[in-house]
C-alpha cells in the first residue's frame, strides 16, 4: 500500500504548522489516517509538540533539512508506516530551505515510487512578509541573500498558498495576488486562512488529487543559498518552570499571560539588538500532560505575538519550548533569551526556572543527499 507524500514548505513564520494541523484534522474527519513529519536544524520543536497535543503520530527529523537528511526522512516515513500505516504523510521542511523538488520530491518519486505518491510542492506565505518582499509595502525586511531564499521558494512552488487572508483588505489581497501571478506565472495560487479555515478545503482537495510535475526544477546558486541560511541565527530551548515552595502557598500562574509577556520581552530585546525576527514560537504544557498546551507565535519584528492555543486552568509547573529564528548572530539570541526568561518568569512572577536544553547556531551549508534535475 502506498502513502500520499505531501510536502508543505514556506518561509519561517508563514503559518505552516497551523495549516498542516488543519489539514490533518480535515483528513481525520474524512476517515483518512495521517502521520506528520517535522523537520528542523536543531532539536526540541514546537511543531512536534503541537502535533502530539492534537494526538497525531509525529516523527521529528533534526540536525538538518530534508534534503540533507534524506535517509532520515525515509526512516521517519517507514516508522510511521510501521506503527500506524497512515494514508497521508504531511511533511513540513525547515522554513529556510529551498530546492526541495530536485532534492526531496523527485528522489522520493524515482527511488521509492512504489511506496509513495508524491504531491505537488505547496509553499505557504505570510501575506505581509510577501508584500514587502515583492515591493508592494514598506516595512522591516531581510537582507538580500535571505530574500533570495524566500523568492526561490516561491519560484519552485506548484501551489502558492496565500495564508492569513483575514489580515488583508480586498485591495491588498488583489494586489498581492496580481503580483504573485505576474512573477510566478507557473504556480497556482490559493487564498486561505488557516485560522478560520476559509479557502482551505479547495486547496486540500487539489493537493490530494494531484501528483508532482517532474519537469520543474530551480536554477539555484548554492553559494548564495548557503550564505543566506548562514545569516540566520537559530535557538531552541527547553525550560522547566515551577512555583517557589518558599513563597506564598497560592502561587499558581496563568500560562497564557506568561507566554504573552515572555514573547513581548523577547521582541523588545531582539529589536534593541537590531535583529529581524523570522519566527519566534513557544509552547507551554503542564508537567506530565502534553495534551494540555498553550502556544504563541511572533512572525515579524514589528508584529504582535498571537496565542494559537490556550490553557484554561492555572498552573503550578510547566515545560516551555522556545524556538527563535532571526537574522542576527546566535550569541545575541542566547543573551536575549536569558534576559527575557529572567525578566518574565523570575522577576515579574517570582517563579523558578531551569534551562534543561539550549542550543544556538547558524545553519551549515546545504549539502543534499541527492539532487535530480532530469527524469
Amino acid at each position: 500500500m502506498s502513502s500520499n507524500y505531501i510536502m508543505i514548505g514556506g518561509f519561517l513564520g508563514a503559518g505552516k504548522t497551523t495549516i498542516i494541523q488543519r489539514f490533518a484534522k480535515y483528513l481525520d474527519a474524512n476517515g483518512q489516517s495521517v502521520g506528520l513529519i517535522t523537520n528542523d536544524q536543531g532539536a526540541g520543536l514546537v511543531d512536534s509538540a503541537i502535533g502530539k497535543s492534537n494526538q497525531f503520530p509525529v516523527e521529528e527529523i533534526s540536525g538538518g533539512c530534508f534534503c540533507c537528511r534524506f535517509n532520515s526522512l525515509i526512516d521517519a516515513a517507514r516508522n510511521l508506516t510501521a506503527d500506524t500505516r497512515p494514508d497521508i504523510l504531511l511533511a513540513e521542511p525547515v522554513g529556510s530551505c529551498t530546492d526541495l523538488v530536485a532534492t526531496v520530491s523527485l528522489p522520493l518519486q524515482k527511488i521509492y515510487g512504489a511506496d509513495y505518491k508524491v504531491a505537488p510542492l505547496s509553499v505557504v506565505i505570510d501575506p505581509i512578509r510577501a508584500a514587502r518582499v515583492l515591493g508592494l509595502e514598506e516595512g522591516r525586511k531581510f537582507s538580500d541573500n535571505v530574500t533570495y531564499i524566500y523568492r526561490k521558494q516561491l519560484e519552485e512552488a506548484e501551489f502558492i498558498v496565500m495564508n492569513k487572508t483575514d489580515l488583508l483588505d480586498e485591495s491588498a489581497r488583489q494586489n498581492l495576488n496580481a503580483a504573485l501571478e505576474k512573477e510566478f506565472p507557473e504556480a497556482r495560487i490559493f487564498e486561505v486562512s488557516a485560522r478560520s479555515g476559509d479557502g482551505c478545503e479547495e486547496w486540500f482537495k487539489e493537493v490530494l488529487a494531484s501528483e508532482m510535475n517532474v519537469k520543474r526544477f530551480l536554477d539555484i546558486d548554492y553559494d548564495k543559498y548557503g550564505e543566506g541560511e548562514a545569516l540566520l541565527g537559530w535557538l531552541n530551548a527547553t525550560v522547566q518552570i515551577k512555583t517557589d515552595e518558599r513563597g506564598p502557598t497560592d502561587q499558581e500562574f496563568d500560562g497564557n499571560e506568561l507566554l504573552e509577556d515572555l514573547a513581548r520581552a523577547l521582541r523588545t530585546k531582539l529589536e534593541e539588538a537590531g535583529a529581524e525576527v523570522a519566527h519566534l514560537k513557544m509552547t507551554l504544557t503542564p508537567i506530565g500532560d502534553p495534551y494540555e498546551i498553550a502556544a504563541i507565535n511572533l512572525v515579524r519584528g514589528d508584529s504582535d505575538p498571537e496565542l494559537s492555543h490556550r490553557i484554561y486552568e492555572p498552573m503550578d509547573d510547566g515545560e516551555l519550548l522556545l524556538n527563535i529564528r532571526a537574522e542576527i548572530d546566535p550569541e545575541t539570541l542566547e543573551r536575549a533569551a536569558d534576559s527575557a526568561l529572567e525578566e518574565a518568569i523570575a522577576i515579574n512572577r517570582g517563579l523558578l526556572f531551569k534551562i534543561d536544553h539550549l542550543e544556538h547556531f547558524r545553519p551549515g551549508m546545504p549539502t543534499p543527499t541527492h539532487r535530480m534535475t532530469e527524469v
